[in-house]
């Protein structure tokens, strides 16, 4: 059950948008096992999987049309007849961007408190609901900088809201450095337990940018 903003009437932002930040992405291939058990998907989404790679992605937005705001996602693979990529769990910690972003893409967007710290070269992340953490972990990148897209790691979205099926295909690009991630902590009541499944690549892009387009609508 998706959890709503108060405010229904919200300060409206179209699409396209351009943000910057940083991000960081987890690159992984979620055996098919694993996702029907474990990914918490929504409903037209079950028996929909095809494969394909999977991300996770923590994203601190520092520009956006609706300002900054931090965001932890998952994108198990593709699924469905289009063998499009799904955003299956996403929290944010702006209530104009989860509500933008389910009018907008079709996000299933959900509002969260966010903890972003940067130490000694550290980022920790800390994701809670009513100041209880349920997701925690811990990202050091390394080595050399290189630059990174998306069409190295492409993202072709289909999302499914309110009756309605949108698709959309963000681009996005910044400079990139292999990273080490720890996840220290993963209430699985929240978020589904992705520290079982090991990640084939770990990313840290810092600069970060990326545009979401409007989004197309069909059959």
């Amino acid at each position: 059950m998706i959890a709503s903003p108060k405010n229904e009437d919200f300060q409206k932002f179209p699409p396209p948008w351009d943000l910057k930040g940083e991000g960081i992405i987890l690159v992984f291939k979620f055996p098919k096992k694993w996702v029907e058990g474990q990914g918490q998907m929504p409903e037209y989404l079950i028996g929909q999987f095809k494969g394909g790679l999977g991300y996770l992605m923590l994203v601190n937005y520092t520009e956006s049309p609706v300002g900054p705001y931090r965001e932890l996602l998952l994108i198990p693979g593709k699924f469905g007849k289009h063998r499009k990529q799904s955003i299956t769990k996403i929290f944010v910690d702006s209530d104009l961007s989860t509500m933008n972003g389910r009018a907008n893409w079709g996000i299933p967007k959900e509002t969260m408190d966010f903890d972003w710290e940067e130490n000694d070269g550290e980022i920790q992340v800390r994701v809670k609901s009513k100041n209880q953490v349920f997701f925690d972990c811990s990202i050091r990148p390394f080595g050399f900088s290189f630059p990174a897209s998306t069409a190295l790691l492409p993202i072709d979205l289909y999302q499914q809201w309110e009756g309605k099926d949108f698709f959309t295909k963000p681009s996005g690009k910044g400079r990139g450095k292999l990273a080490k991630v720890n996840f220290n902590f993963i209430k699985a009541e929240f978020f589904p337990s992705v520290n079982q499944v090991k990640p084939l690549l770990a990313v840290h892009i810092r600069p970060f940018q990326i545009h979401f387009p409007k989004p197309s609508f069909r059959e």
